[in-house]
C-alpha cells in the first residue's frame, strides 16, 4: 500500500519572502497542491527531508506547519508528467527537423538543453511510464542524427575478439582515419603517439576508400581498429595494446565513450567537449587540430593520475 507525505501549512501572511521561498521550494520538489496549504509528496526519507526544511523555514518565519504521513489512496495521477514530455518531445521533434538549417555549435547547444530539460523532468517523474520511454527514445535518436551530422562516416560497432598486440610492433607506422576528427578520432590519435606509437604519423582520409595499404586505419568500417561491440576506437585501443591497467586511461575512456556514443555521463564531458569544439571551429589544419587537442588530454590524463 502507497504512503504519502502531506506537508499543511499556514503561511505567515505579513513575509512575502518566506511565501515566495515556501512556493518555490515546494514546486523545486514536485509537490502537489491537494488544496490550499496542503501538499503532497510520495512518502521516503529524501522527501521528507525536503520537506521537513521547508516546514521548519516556515515556522521560523512566523507560520504553522504540520508534516503527516498516510498510508492508502490513489494519489499517482496528481503526479502525471505526460504533459511535460509532449512538449519535451515536440522540442526534440523541431531540433530534429532543423538538423540541415542549423550549424553544429547551434545544434550542440540545443542537445544540450533537451538533455537539461530530459532531467529535470526525470528527478520529479516518481511514477515513470511509457511518456517517459518514448521521450528518451526520441532524445536518443536525435543523438544519433547528430552523430551522423558531425560524422557521417562514423563507423558501425561489430562483434569480434580484440587481440592482444605489442606494441614493438607498431613502431614509425602511418596511421589513418578521417578528416576532421573529433571526440574519438583525436583521442586515439593521441593515445597511439603518447603510448603505443610516439613515431606514428597521420594521415587524414576525405573517404575511408582513400586509406593506402601500408596505412593502419583506424576508427571507420574495415579499419585495422574500431568500433568493437560496445567499445568505442579509444577503448579497442586500450585492450588491444594492454594499456587498460592505467586508471587514468580508463577514466579518459569513459568520457571519450560518453561522447562519442552516450552512455553513462561524466563530469568532466562538457568541459572537454566545449574545448574541443573550439578548436575544431577555429584550426582548420588537421595536424593542428591534433596537437592542440593533445594538450588537453594530456592535462585531463595527468589531472586523473595526481587524483589517484
Amino acid at each position: 500500500m502507497m504512503s504519502w507525505l502531506l506537508l499543511i501549512l499556514t503561511l505567515p501572511t505579513g513575509n512575502a519572502t518566506t511565501r515566495m521561498r515556501a512556493w518555490r521550494a515546494l514546486k523545486a520538489c514536485g509537490a502537489v497542491v491537494m488544496r490550499d496549504g496542503v501538499y503532497l509528496l510520495p512518502a521516503g526519507a529524501e522527501h521528507r527531508a525536503r520537506l521537513a526544511a521547508i516546514a521548519a523555514d516556515v515556522d521560523a518565519s512566523g507560520g504553522t506547519t504540520w508534516l503527516l504521513e498516510a498510508t492508502g489512496g490513489d494519489y499517482a495521477g496528481l503526479f502525471d508528467r505526460t504533459a511535460e514530455y509532449l512538449q519535451l518531445a515536440a522540442d526534440i521533434d523541431a531540433c530534429r527537423n532543423g538538423l540541415d538549417q542549423l550549424a553544429i555549435p547551434e545544434l550542440a547547444r540545443l542537445a544540450r538543453k533537451l538533455h537539461k530539460a530530459m532531467d529535470a523532468i526525470v528527478e520529479l517523474d516518481f511514477f515513470p511510464g511509457q511518456a517517459r520511454a518514448q521521450t528518451g527514445m526520441r532524445l536518443d535518436e536525435l543523438d544519433a542524427a547528430l552523430r551522423v551530422r558531425l560524422a557521417p562516416d562514423e563507423p558501425s560497432a561489430r562483434v569480434a575478439v580484440i587481440a592482444r598486440r605489442d606494441p614493438a610492433d607498431y613502431q614509425g607506422r602511418l596511421w589513418a582515419t578521417r578528416k576532421r576528427p573529433w571526440v574519438d578520432r583525436l583521442a586515439s590519435a593521441w593515445l597511439i603517439r603518447r603510448f603505443i606509437d610516439p613515431g606514428a604519423r597521420f594521415r587524414w582520409l576525405a573517404k575511408p576508400a582513400d586509406c593506402p595499404k601500408k596505412a593502419l586505419g583506424f576508427d571507420f568500417d574495415g579499419a585495422k581498429f574500431s568500433h568493437v561491440g560496445e567499445r568505442v576506437t579509444f577503448e579497442t585501443l586500450l585492450a588491444s595494446f594492454g594499456l587498460e591497467a592505467d586508471p587514468a586511461l580508463v577514466r579518459l575512456a569513459g568520457i571519450v565513450h560518453y561522447l562519442d556514443v552516450g552512455g553513462l555521463p561524466a563530469p568532466e564531458a562538457a568541459g572537454l567537449q566545449a574545448m574541443l569544439a573550439g578548436m575544431r571551429a577555429r584550426i582548420a589544419d588537421d595536424d593542428a587540430l591534433l596537437e592542440a587537442a593533445s594538450g588537453a588530454f594530456d592535462f585531463l590524463h595527468s589531472a586523473f593520475k595526481e587524483e589517484q
